[in-house]
């Protein structure tokens, strides 16, 4: 059996990178895309991002931040999804309300936005107390995935690309993040996330032979335009994120 597809996560809102990566999929000639969350909450532009997505062929899944904006009235959200939420309609968010937190593709993926029973958690990083963020310890790792079948496992929300291989031979796969490049977070401790490019990120998953390959690619787009919308919407940080890859 042979599957080829890519992965996008964590779009949160930044169409004109959602647009390059979707132009770098088709140059590829790849039909088949899964999004793991977070598809529109951030200062960018909510209202453009869903309406890519409500047209595109994909197979979705919610991330917390979607979350947020269906499961609390908007004075109870934060200010990312506060500013998502007044910008959609409510046919857009009923699409997003048909959408599982966790789903099955084509039998052999299984697929959740940050790890299985909870969409807050990262799965393959650890934050410690002194805000550094790592690798996690592969037997941590290895709990989340118990009670999972499937040869692949991809998860999000860390917006950093990784891939690690169990002990049992099944991969997971962390595409990074297509949107945003940075952030800064107080759960467990106050820490930061920075890829340190500005670029938007996806993942190639092809099953030959087989065996998983995955392949990360980084594309190039206008990350200054959304670098210049998030300052014009009060946020430098993601700014400055947006526009070196660094918070800082």
């Amino acid at each position: 059996m042979t599957m080829r597809f890519a992965v996008i996560a964590d779009v949160h809102g930044n169409y004109l990178a959602l647009e390059a990566v979707l132009a770098d999929i088709h140059a590829l000639d790849i039909t088949d895309i899964v999004n793991l969350g977070d598809m529109l909450s951030g200062p960018l532009d909510a209202r453009r991002t869903i309406e890519i997505l409500m047209n595109l062929d994909a197979v979705h899944v919610l991330g917390n931040h979607d979350r947020y904006l269906l499961d609390r009235p908007p004075e109870k959200m934060g200010s990312w999804d506060r500013s998502a939420h007044a910008a959609l309609d409510a046919a857009q968010l009923d699409w997003l309300r048909g959408h599982p937190m966790t789903r099955v593709f084509r039998e052999q993926v299984f697929l959740c936005h940050a790890t299985p029973g909870n969409d807050e958690v990262y799965w393959l990083d650890t934050v410690h107390p002194d805000g550094t963020v790592a690798l996690s310890p592969l037997d941590r790792i290895e709990q989340f995935a118990l009670g999972i079948t499937q040869s692949l496992i991809l998860c999000a929300h860390t917006h950093l690309a990784r891939a690690v291989r169990l002990r049992d031979g099944r991969l997971i796969v962390n595409p990074g993040s297509v949107g945003s490049p940075g952030f800064r977070d107080k759960h467990p401790y106050p820490h930061v996330v920075e890829a340190g490019t500005p670029h938007a990120r996806y993942a190639i998953l092809e099953l030959a032979n087989g065996a998983w390959q995955v392949t990360f690619r980084h594309v190039a787009y206008d990350h200054q335009a959304m670098a210049a919308l998030a300052r014009r919407n009060g946020q430098p940080e993601l700014a400055n994120a947006l526009a070196t890859g660094w918070i800082g």
